[in-house]
């Protein structure tokens, strides 16, 4: 599985002028041209997620052929361009090397609360993807009556116009999952609780990020708060498995 397309006008081309592989090194400089926020610890992350497989060298050093480098790439625009999980990245590498088209969704902006942490106030926002009530109970499949209880525990927060993030379809399909087994909205309030402690930690890193008056600073805190959360979610989920076994054993 290692074929990708070339990316067209933002292909990072050969990995090296004699096509042998590169190191890690080499690889982070082609790389910058078009992302100035990617860094070595953002490219072993994709490597330990499956998303590239370089070759080593006896010693262990990480080798990069041209084609693991446009496979770099091709994920990175993703989550640039459509801030698409890594498993849906993954999923579309493997149907591009089966040879399938793959139709990727609209350009989309970042979730509110995260544009919010990695702007500052005079800054220029983009504006993300926002749906409407009517919009919201059909995506969802969900009574008004049911949508009514979860913003009274505020697991569900429409804006001021009363429009609602994107996000918010992915939450109410998972509360509804949730209450089959019995959880009702009241016991969600402490994952809440704890989604918005993780939140401020990620904050506490990213804030004096995106206060910089340099551009490509502030878009390194926009990279670095993605990949705290992306963080953030899987040590959760796996003090959770950790818990269950001690308590299930």
């Amino acid at each position: 599985m290692r074929h990708t397309p070339t990316g067209g006008a933002g292909s990072t081309g050969a990995a090296s002028s004699g096509g042998k592989p590169v190191s890690i090194g080499t690889v982070l400089t082609q790389l910058r041209e078009e992302f100035p926020e990617v860094t070595i610890s953002k490219i072993r992350f994709l490597e330990a997620e499956g998303l590239v497989e370089p070759k080593r060298t006896p010693a262990g050093y990480r080798k990069f052929t041209a084609e693991d480098v446009e496979r770099l790439a091709n994920v990175l625009r993703m989550q640039r361009d459509h801030y698409l999980p890594l498993k849906v990245i993954r999923e579309h590498l493997d149907a591009l090397a089966r040879g399938e088209q793959v139709q990727l969704p609209a350009p989309a902006a970042p979730s509110r609360d995260l544009v919010e942490g990695m702007h500052g106030p005079d800054e220029e926002r983009p504006t993300a993807a926002r749906i409407g009530r009517a919009e919201l109970l059909a995506a969802a499949e969900v009574e008004e009556a049911a949508l009514a209880d979860w913003e009274s525990y505020g697991l569900i927060v429409p804006d001021a116009d009363g429009s609602y993030d994107i996000e918010a379809v992915t939450i109410a399909r998972l509360v509804t999952d949730l209450g089959r087994f019995g959880l009702e909205p009241r016991h969600l309030r402490a994952v809440k609780a704890a989604a918005e402690r993780e939140a401020g930690l990620v904050e506490q890193v990213v804030a004096p990020l995106r206060r910089h008056r340099n551009p490509q600073t502030r878009a390194h805190a926009e990279a670095t708060a993605r990949e705290l959360a992306t963080l953030s979610v899987r040590l959760h989920a796996a003090l959770l498995q950790t818990a269950l076994r001690v308590r299930l054993p």
